[in-house]
């Protein structure tokens, strides 16, 4: 069925293309399924929407690699090509390709071409010849050689290798005699393949024949020999192995014996073919042998390809790989091809373009835990938790950490709390998130209250609505730092008590003014006063809120005549001497005036001393105080729906209880109610389950357990307020559904066949085969059986059952002249562990008779073996594990008790060993149970550091003002073993906190008592007036008290002490009466120019003309004297005080003012308070002490499996990780992250290959041979190879056990690596040496950096020519190649001699110092011979290092003036050595030999016409030129410099300089 789509329209279904569209307007054909093809018209714009089936169905592949990189250019480092590659579009599932419209609409084209980069050529680098061998003969004239091997191969078109052997003769003194000297050897040659007896006519050189020939075939074949021997293939044997299937497998094992034979030739020294009869020897080798007819080995099918590893797009865009495997139907047998790879990998989803993109892991956690304190107390104190005090303060919250897949969704839904299900830890990347942070715990404030101010006036509950003739008196307190402090736990902080006739306004008098007599100067007057209505508070009111009427405004008052007695004013009425009234006790105070002057005579009389003082009753209301208790609050929660919280409000009678409300004053009375928030409902957040954790999916060994599979979920979040409750089922585990029982196969062997020999029809024509005998092979069969012995495919037991039982071995059939013995008799009893054991034979028959049969180092009749010992020798072995601690339970991962501490009881162990007699070891099984010995241990718990309990506090440091009181721990404890870190202790090893306090100022004062009357000294009879002395009581009482009792005078401040007795002056009758001074008024400023005041009034005028003395006194104001300043100083910090029931987190620290006088001396606030004082500074503020967090450790992890699976180095690990280092005085981390134990110690088992035998020859005396190696299974300690003794600690031959115990072959070699071909070459052959070893990993480099992943080794085979009449003959020089790892870049560079005679060596060394050919760069080879141009013929010269010619010693160069030498002269004085040191001393000094060099450089020549002058621009030759000038006669000369520009100079040798003739070198100078 085909559809056509146009755009939007409706899609019509046709069976073929629609008549309307012609060929030409059909665009494109697009195939998306089996069913349907869309077209699309060239009038319609083609599309596709793209779906997800599409990337799944469809993939752009390139069906070629990019080819390899083609070079251009000239390459100097590297060179650069272009690589391309075609691409074409194909179905996903069958690889068809379709057109390439489809794949452009979803996926972009991939490059088709991308840019190369590779080495330049690299040539063959050889090492340097070895040393010269021997001389090949002993006479006469003969060979020596020397090799050289392959460092590196040629690549990227490199030059090739060239001859790795250099020959010379060599001539030895001793002639040789005659042509006798030559020795005949018998040499074999190789093998041939195995052939059945029918196949011997297509092998023709089967016979042994006598060749006289050069020989040159077979020795040209040392190379060909072994590729025929590998590729050689039976024509039985031509299937192709891959084209078998399981039905066709056969059942048995079968093997079928064949003969190969080989050529004898004999060889004269000269390395050509003689009679076979020279070299005849007794034994002659044998021709023909059996052997085992090869089979090579047989596999099934590739198996379909597993799913690509990689499905998804990932971001580092590495390829993913499939993986296909096959079995072995038939192994190989005798030398048959081994089995090739059984699986095979490869590449896949290499662009990865149409792959979804892989899903990203994640870090997710849940939601914190609830805050604890518990977690950071230290051993001392947890008490604070015992005691089931509520902790607070700071404390740490945990919370779990999982990983999770993040899908599309999440990136938009971040807000919600993730719920993904968890998946393994190993997935997710980065940073584990934190598991423990810091919280902290709400401590309530302790309720610093202040005193209780006094009892107030009786008033009305409600002044404003006065009612009846009840009312309260109260007294308040208040808080001090309300901030901080959660009032509802606080006490009341009002009480009352009833009175009678409150008055909450009343008229209060404000001033008062002097009496004004009505007539004259005394007698009865008036007088005004100013009133005011006041409330409570003494602040003024309106008028009408006082009931009674206003006092009036003019009082009669009396105003004393001149003999007049007169009496001062009430004083104030004292304190009440009761607080309140009751059945025993009576408030009571009491007022005083005193007499100031006597009368006279005829005047008014003084009152009585009763009518000086009045009493009156005082807080006469009941001693009954009441006040408002109230209960706590509903607890306040997180913002959720509004509700109302209530309390009980009662009100209480002081120590009686409570009483009906109407004793409380309603206007106090606290709110009973307010709003709040409810609870949040939460239901618990868990997780999806995990996915179930894999199962096996291979068979399960026979008697085995049933797997199980589990999986889990997380709670995310706990539920709250009444929300849906977590599950109980976090885990959950099941078996795994049933797997099928691993089969039970069986090898089933067969009989041994008869020994089977080469066949007569063989043997006939060959030497040596004289009888039917000597050795041969005998076979057996091998079939598979299952545990109900019915016959199963081989490939079935080359799987499950274990190792292949030998199929052949060797026998013997004697022959008439051999050697023939008894059978061997029983083994001798055993006498005990540690002895032997034997059985014997004896020679038989003829036998008996031959000395050569009584040998018994070839034929031994007896032989012995050690006897089984079944006792067993026990011993430890290693060191002590740590002390291991029992798993404790899962829970939280902090510090709570001893055992997430690790200490306590706990096991150590220690490996055991087993070994028998003969030291070898055993399995720990047979001699304990578990292989390990086991110890009680203890881990002693950590101490932390223990200091005393906190001092009581001193006392304040100041007696009046802010001070410190402090308080101290001492060290009672170290830490130890980890324990708490002691916080930072003075020299002392103590820690204080120190705190402000106040002392107040003024807690008790003076009180003085009225003055006494003014009492004088009357001589006779003299009138009672004048001056006196008064005196009054002083007595020091605390402040605020009621002044009843006093207290000792020392407590008050002496200074402040008033005065207790003071001169006075009574008047006398007639004089005028004045009253007390007034108080001082205040100061404006201390400033002296201001000044104070204070007066006093007339109380009784004077008689006759007498004056009043004055009433105002003034006096300036002096600083500290009677002016003073006040202003407030500002205390230290405290340290930071936390909550009784916190040991850390948010704290207080306060600090305290003071008010300061001036003069220094300190007041009481309420003094600056009055004055009204600002203060900036805020007195109190919130502070964190750092938590002592300790370490906080994962759980451990399960106990890994044992490192290794046998011997003493196996150890079980476990880990924990820090989850929270710790910080402050935490307890720290434990150094032990990670403990091991010793696993039991199995004897590990393992083949042992020996060293390979010395190339033999059997029967001759070169040619072809073989080298064997042994193989044996040995039992050693796990340090295999390194030690391979019967003990690790010891050295000693490997221990040999039985071959059962090895297993199953993984690293047994087959027959051809247990035996190797060689030759051993007879005399004046040329042959190949052996190989070289491997040279070193080097890689192919670029500027240093490598240019592969992986490197090449080379060794190589160098040609060795014995005789000079065969190197025509010479088979050619080898070499291979092979990837290495870890292999170094290598540069090279030409190194070079110092020069000899004009000539040095030159020579190619490699970056590490080896000297090799081949590597530098050719062109850049540096001149081995140094030659001069044009050449130096003239009489005593030669080529001097500068390549211009000179003279030789004791003669000068005279110069053309083209520069060039013209003839050589001698030297004057030359001969002379006398003349020499004459000349040099004493006109040059000598100088250092560079400088001599210098000038050896240099000539001078004359000045000819038409010569222009050279400027040197080298200032040293300029000022070297100078000096020399000066010593030298005038002459004109030209100079040339060499340097810097190189040119040829001309200069005289300066031991010549005598013969110079004198010029004009005015010219020179300038």
């Amino acid at each position: 069925m085909y559809s056509i789509k146009f755009h939007q329209k409706k899609v019509e279904s046709l069976n073929r293309t629609p008549p309307e569209l012609s060929v030409q307007q059909v665009t494109s054909v697009l195939f998306l399924n089996d069913t349907s093809v869309y077209f699309w018209p060239a009038s319609v714009s083609s599309c596709l929407s793209v779906c997800s089936r599409h990337f799944t169905c469809l993939s752009l592949l390139p069906i070629t690699f990019f080819n390899s990189c083609p070079c251009f250019g000239r390459c100097i480092t590297a060179q650069h090509g272009v690589q391309r590659r075609q691409v074409r579009c194909v179905r996903t599932a069958n690889g068809t390709s379709v057109t390439e419209r489809i794949c452009e609409f979803f996926s972009p084209w991939p490059a088709l071409e991308q840019a190369c980069l590779i080495p330049c050529p690299l040539d063959c680098v050889l090492s340097d010849f070895s040393s010269w061998s021997g001389c090949s003969r002993t006479c006469g004239v003969g060979l020596q050689h020397r090799t050289r091997r392959v460092l590196a191969a040629p690549m990227y078109g490199g030059s090739g290798c060239p001859n790795l052997t250099q020959t010379r003769p060599c001539s030895l003194q001793l002639p040789c005699l005659n042509a006798a000297e030559h020795r005949y050897s018998l040499k074999v040659g190789p093998w041939s393949e195995c052939r059945t007896p029918q196949h011997k006519d297509l092998w023709l050189n089967g016979r042994t024949t006598l060749d006289f020939s050069a020989g040159d075939t077979e020795r040209n074949t040392v190379k060909r020999h072994v590729r025929e021997n590998q590729d050689y293939q039976h024509p039985q044997q031509h299937q192709h192995h891959h084209h078998h299937h399981h039905h066709h497998l056969t059942k048995t094992l079968d093997i079928e014996v064949g003969y190969q034979t080989r050529q004898v030739r004999c060889m004269a020294g000269d390395g050509k073919n003689s009679m076979l009869s020279l070299c005849t020897q007794d034994d002659s080798p044998g021709t023909f042998q059996s052997c085992v007819m090869p089979r090579d080995c047989q596999t099934s099918d590739w198996s379909s390809w597993t799913p690509c590893s990689k499905t998804c797009r990932a971001s580092d865009l590495s390829p993913g790989f499939r993986v296909r495997s096959r079995v072995i139907t038939h192994p190989a047998i005798g030398r048959g091809k081994e089995c090739p790879a059984l699986e095979e990998k490869e590449a896949c989803n290499i662009i990865g373009d149409l792959l979804p993109k892989c899903p990203r892991y994640v870090w997710r956690s849940t939601a914190w835990g609830e805050c604890s304190v518990a977690p950071l107390l230290g051993q001392q104190e947890r008490r604070l938790g015992d005691t089931g005090s509520a902790l607070c303060g700071g404390g740490i919250q945990t919370r779990e950490t999982y990983c999770t897949m993040l899908t599309e969704p999440d990136a938009s839904t971040n807000h919600r709390r993730d719920v993904s299900r968890p998946v393994s830890s190993d997935l997710c990347d980065g940073p584990v998130p934190s598991a423990v942070q810091s919280c902290s715990l709400h401590c309530p404030q302790a309720c610093l209250l202040s005193l209780w101010s006094s009892w107030g006036s009786c008033l009305h509950d409600n002044c404003l609505e006065s009612q009846g003739r009840k009312g309260f008196r109260q007294r308040r307190r208040k808080l001090l730092g309300e901030e901080s402090v959660n009032t509802e736990s606080c006490p009341h902080l009002l009480e009352a008590i009833p009175c009678e006739d409150p008055v909450c306004f009343q008229w209060r008098v404000l001033a008062e003014g002097v009496c004004v007599p009505k007539a004259g100067s005394c007698g009865s007057g008036s007088r005004t006063q100013t009133v005011a209505c006041v409330n409570s508070q003494g602040e003024s009111v309106e008028a009408e809120l006082c009931e009674d009427p206003p006092p009036p405004a003019k009082l009669a008052c009396e105003m004393a005549c001149p003999g007049d007695c007169v009496v001062s004013s009430w004083s104030d009425w004292s304190s009440c001497s009761q607080s309140c009234t009751s059945k025993n006790s009576e408030g009571r105070q009491s007022r005083m005036r005193t007499i100031l002057a006597l009368p006279g005579e005829g005047g008014k009389s003084c009152p009585p001393a009763p009518a000086l003082e009045q009493w009156r009753s005082c807080n006469d209301h009941p001693c009954m105080v009441f006040y408002w208790e109230t209960s706590s609050y509903w607890n306040e929660s997180s913002a959720c729906p509004a509700g109302v919280q209530t309390r009980r409000v009662t009100c209480m009678k002081m120590n009686a209880g409570p009483v009906i409300p109407k004793r409380c004053p309603d206007s106090a009375r606290p709110d009973s109610e307010r709003s709040c928030v409810l609870p949040c409902r939460r239901d618990c957040i868990v997780t999806p389950f995990s996915e179930w954790t894999a199962c096996p999916t291979s068979c399960l060994p026979a008697n085995s357990s049933i797997p199980s599979q589990s999986r889990y979920r997380t709670i995310v979040q706990r539920s709250s307020g009444g929300g849906q409750e977590c599950p109980d089922t976090l885990f959950e585990e099941r078996e795994c559904e049933a797997l099928p029982v691993c089969p039970t196969y069986r090898w089933r062997t067969h009989k041994w066949h008869s020994c089977m020999l080469v066949p007569d029809s063989v043997r006939q024509g060959m030497s040596g085969a004289a009888e039917s005998c000597g050795r041969g092979l005998e076979t057996r069969a091998l079939s598979c059986v299952d545990e109900g012995e019915d016959p199963a495919g081989v490939w079935e037991c080359v799987r499950w059952a274990g190792p292949m039982p030998p199929r052949v071995r060797s026998c013997w059939v004697p022959c008439r002249d051999d050697c023939t013995f008894s059978s061997w008799s029983k083994y001798t009893e055993c006498s005990g562990c540690g002895s032997a054991r034997s059985h014997k034979r004896t020679l038989t028959g003829r036998s008996r008779k031959r000395s050569r049969c009584q040998r018994e180092d070839i034929y031994p009749l007896v032989e012995s073996e050690p006897c089984p010992c079944e006792d067993f020798i026990s011993e430890t072995w290693g060191n002590w594990s740590a002390c291991i601690l029992p798993t404790a339970p899962q829970g939280w991962r902090g510090h709570r008790g001893q055992k997430s501490q690790g200490c306590g009881q706990g096991l150590r162990y220690r490996a055991l060993t087993c070994t028998d007699q003969r030291g070898r070891l055993m399995d720990p099984s047979l001699c304990s149970t578990s292989g390990l010995l086991e110890e009680p241990c203890h881990i002693p718990c950590p101490l932390d550091c223990r200091l005393s309990s906190w001092s009581a506090w001193s006392a304040c440091s100041a007696s009046c003002g802010s001070g410190l009181k402090v308080r101290s721990k001492w060290l009672r404890e170290k830490p130890f073993n980890g324990g708490r870190p002691c916080p930072k202790l003075d020299l002392k090893n103590q820690v204080y906190e120190a705190v402000p306090c106040r002392s107040v100022c003024g807690v008790y004062e003076w009180v003085a008592e009225p003055w006494s009357f003014c009492s004088i000294n009357t001589v006779d009879q003299l009138p009672a007036c004048g001056e006196g002395v008064q005196s009054r009581k002083i007595r020091c009482v605390l402040r605020d008290s009621d002044y009843s009792s006093s207290v000792n005078d020392s407590l008050c401040d002496a200074d402040e002490m008033p005065l207790q007795a003071q001169t006075c002056v009574l008047p006398c009758p007639g004089h005028c009466v004045m009253s007390p001074w007034s108080h001082w008024s205040s100061c404006p400023s201390c400033d002296p120019n201001t000044v104070r005041t204070r007066n006093r009034h007339m109380l009784r005028p004077p008689a006759g003309e007498a004056v009043c003395p004055e009433s105002n006194q003034t006096e300036p104001c002096i600083i500290n004297s009677n002016c003073f300043t006040y202003q407030y100083n500002i205390s230290g910090w405290s340290s930071c005080m936390l909550s009784e029931s916190a040991v850390c987190g948010e704290g207080r620290r306060t600090r305290l003012l003071d008010c300061t006088r001036s003069d220094g001396h300190m007041l009481d606030l309420s003094v600056c308070e009055e004055l009204g004082l600002s203060q900036p500074w805020t007195l109190s503020e919130l502070c964190q002490v750092d938590c002592p967090v300790s370490c906080v450790l994962s759980e451990w992890s399960p106990w890994t499996e044992c490192s290794h699976t046998c011997g003493n180095q196996g150890v079980m690990s476990r880990s924990r990780r820090v989850l929270q280092e710790a910080h402050d005085e935490g307890r720290p981390c434990p150094s032990q992250l990670s403990q091991t134990k010793p696993c039991p110690i199995m004897p590990c088992f393992s083949w042992l290959l020996g060293d390979w035998t010395p190339c033999r020859v059997e029967g001759a005396e070169c040619g072809e041979g073989l080298r064997q190696r042994n193989l044996s299974c040995v039992v050693h300690w796990g340090h295999w190879p390194n030690s391979s003794g019967p003990r690790p600690d010891s050295l000693g031959p490997a221990t040999v056990v039985e071959e059962e115990k090895c297993g199953e072959r993984l690293s047994r070699e087959s027959a051809q690596e247990l035996q190797q071909p060689c030759f051993v070459p007879c005399p004046g052959d040329c042959h190949l040496n052996e190989w070289s070893p491997w040279s070193s990993c080097q890689l192919t480099c670029l500027e240093g950096r490598s240019f592969q992943s992986v490197g090449q080794q080379a060794r190589s085979r160098a040609v060795v020519i014995q005789a000079l009449e065969n190197q025509d003959s010479c088979p050619s020089q080898m070499f291979e190649t092979r990837t290495c790892k870890g292999g170094k870049c290598h540069s090279y560079e030409w190194r070079t001699s110092p020069w000899n005679n004009n000539e040095r060596t030159v020579w190619c060394q490699r970056s590490d110092g080896v000297n090799v050919t081949g590597g530098c760069f050719l062109p850049g080879r540096p001149a081995a011979v140094r030659h001069c141009h044009p050449p130096c013929t003239k009489p005593f010269s030669h080529c001097k290092q500068s390549g211009v010619c000179g003279c030789e010693k004791g003669y000068t160069d005279v110069m053309t003036t083209h520069g060039f030498l013209d003839y050589c002269t001698k030297t004057p004085g030359g001969d002379t050595r006398k003349a020499d040191v004459k000349t040099s001393s004493g006109r040059i000094k000598p100088g250092p030999s560079h400088i001599q060099d210098f000038f050896s450089e240099w000539s001078l020549q004359p000045l000819s016409p038409g010569t222009r002058l050279f400027s040197c621009r080298s200032a040293t030759v300029k000022s070297m030129i100078k000096r020399l000038l000066v010593r030298i006669p005038v002459m004109q000369l030209a100079i040339s410099c060499r340097t810097p520009e190189r040119a040829q100079l001309a200069l005289l040798s300066l031991s010549g300089y005598s013969r110079w003739r004198s010029f004009p070198y005015s010219s020179l100078l300038g």
